[in-house]
This record gives structure tokens, C-alpha cells and sequence, in this order.
């Protein structure tokens, strides 16, 4: 029969599983920090704000625990039926979290937008609330440290206070593991949730359509990101290819708002197109573990971000 002591510590060895999601303004590295932590992209990241429209799941495994991650849009003042769509998809998911890290730049002072989150936060009592300070590999250890007691003091203004505050940099890889840390003793002790070796609940094809995005997003005009949407209308397997040499067909169609658009996206004789294509077809093979024929086309959906009928249609 076992020791004593040997029989306490295989009781104390609980498995916690449970849901986290980051919440900030746009742009203030929540996918980044999902990547990190996940250790593979599963959020797409820009350097335009604004880049998430899905709730992606990134699952951290770890023996003792199991870590899913919520990766929400921006929460921002809306100015057309897409902005509002995606505020709700970011209230709802922070009343079914078990605990919610909120993503504050370190190289920005708070600004209204924190503090209107903030403000938001201090509404849902029951869920402990970390502060996690991103980007300080931009910063020097003065301005980190009156950031960390601005947010600290930000939290006793509206009578709450942090769980934690963290400081981490995604980029630099430092302190990365500590934010599981912290948040893995607040889940709740539950078995694993998900199979080992998932990393993301996300369709295969909203994930290619996310790749195809974030290729697209890269080097447009500031007024062009919001205006871009990918569907993904299908992935098919090619016929008659040898087993050794699997080929997968996948048609996909970028929708703009505006005619106008059309020749920013396509570029001179179809240049940056191509360049879509081919940087979003590397990433899409390693996402997928195999070759692929990406075959993409640009329409226009007039106005889409303010229709409910497209919206519907391009999956919001």
C-alpha cells in the first residue's frame, strides 16, 4: 500500500479545464499572445486594428491542466452593423468565460477605449479579471513600471481589483508560460474538454479563409481592411493524383465593397493577387500538411458591412 503522503499528493493532482478570453481595445495583441501561448497560429494577426471578426479557440494543453483560449474581436465604438455584430459577439462571450485577461499595450497610455472596457469589466462581478501589460519588449522599464501602477489604479477607481497584472511580451517570447500560469489555477477542476493534440475548434475552411484575410490585409490602403471578406467555397481533394503526391483544390473569393476596391486588391496585371496567393498558399500547406492549388477571385458585395442579408451571407 502506498505512503500516506504518496496518497494525499494523487488527490491533490486535480485537472483543471476551462475557458479564458482575452478582451482589449483593437490592436493590442491578443492574437499574437493566443499564437504564443498555443505555440502555432490560430488567430490571424495585423498590424491594422480591427483584424478579428471570430471568436477563435486556441487550446493550451498541459498535463495538469487545460487551457481554452477565446480570442475576441476589439471591443469598439461601432459605426456600422458589422462593428455592432461584433460588440455583441464580445459581450456574450465574456458571460460564459471563467476568467478574462485584459490585453493593455505597454507602449500606450490608457486611453478612453481602456478605459470604457474597463469600465465594462468592473460591470461582471463574479469573474476574476487579470491585467496583462503586452508589447513591453517596446518599452523601457520606467514606462512599464507607470503602466503597471496606472492599470493597477485604473482598477480601484472602478472598485474592482486585478486578479493579477502580468507584463509579457509575445514577440520576444518572455513571460509567455507565466500567463497560463496564472490563469490555469483559476479554471475550474474538470477533465479535458477537448482531444490532446487539437489546438483550435475552428473549421478547417474558416481558418484557410482567415489566411487568405490576413495576406490581403498586408500592405492595402488604411480604408481597404474592413472592406475585405474571404469565403472559402470549397476544398477539394484532386482526382486521379498519386497517393505520394496529394494535390488539394481549394476556391476561394474575396469580396469588396466597392468596384473601385477591385483594382487595389487585384493590383497591375494582377500582381498583388498573386502575391495574396502565394503568401497565403504557404501558410495554408503548413496549417493543412499538404500541397495546395489556391484558385482566388475578387467580387464586390456592396456595402456588405451594413446589410444584414450579406452579412449573413459572408458568415457574420
Amino acid at each position: 500500500m502506498a505512503p500516506m503522503s504518496a496518497r494525499n499528493q494523487e488527490t491533490e493532482a486535480v485537472h483543471r479545464a476551462g475557458f479564458a478570453c482575452f478582451v482589449g481595445r483593437p490592436n493590442a495583441g491578443k492574437s499574437t499572445l493566443t499564437n504564443a501561448l498555443v505555440g502555432q497560429k490560430v488567430a490571424i494577426t495585423s498590424n491594422r486594428p480591427q483584424t478579428t471578426r471570430h471568436t477563435v479557440r486556441g487550446i493550451v494543453h498541459r498535463p495538469e491542466a487545460q487551457l481554452i483560449l477565446v480570442d475576441t474581436p476589439g471591443l469598439h465604438k461601432p459605426r456600422t452593423l458589422l462593428g455592432e455584430r461584433l460588440n455583441d459577439v464580445v459581450r456574450t462571450t465574456w458571460a460564459e468565460v471563467d476568467v478574462i485577461g485584459f490585453c493593455l499595450p505597454a507602449d500606450q497610455k490608457l486611453g478612453p477605449g481602456d478605459k470604457f472596457i474597463a469600465k465594462e469589466l468592473a460591470g461582471i462581478k463574479k469573474t476574476p479579471k487579470v491585467a496583462i501589460i503586452t508589447k513591453t519588449d517596446l518599452v523601457d522599464s520606467k514606462t512599464l513600471a507607470e503602466q503597471l501602477i496606472a492599470i493597477d489604479q485604473l482598477g480601484k477607481e472602478l472598485g474592482f481589483e486585478w486578479t493579477q497584472i502580468v507584463p509579457v511580451s509575445a514577440v520576444g517570447n518572455k513571460q509567455v508560460q507565466l500567463v497560463a500560469d496564472l490563469l490555469i489555477p483559476l479554471l475550474p477542476e474538470s477533465p479535458p474538454l477537448y482531444p490532446e493534440g487539437d489546438l483550435t475548434d475552428e473549421p478547417e475552411q474558416v481558418m484557410v479563409a482567415e489566411l487568405i484575410r490576413e495576406a490581403a490585409l498586408e500592405g492595402v490602403r488604411d480604408e481597404l481592411p474592413h472592406s475585405i471578406a474571404v469565403v472559402v467555397e470549397e476544398m477539394i481533394p484532386r482526382e486521379n493524383r498519386p497517393a505520394d503526391r496529394p494535390l488539394l483544390d481549394i476556391h476561394a473569393n474575396v469580396y469588396i465593397e466597392r468596384p473601385s476596391q477591385k483594382g487595389i486588391i487585384i493590383g497591375p496585371k494582377g500582381s498583388r493577387l498573386k502575391e495574396v496567393g502565394m503568401k497565403s498558399r504557404k501558410h495554408i500547406e503548413a496549417l493543412l500538411g499538404t500541397p495546395v492549388f489556391l484558385d482566388l477571385h475578387v467580387k464586390v458585395a456592396k456595402d456588405w458591412q451594413r446589410d444584414p442579408k450579406q452579412l449573413r451571407k459572408l458568415g457574420f
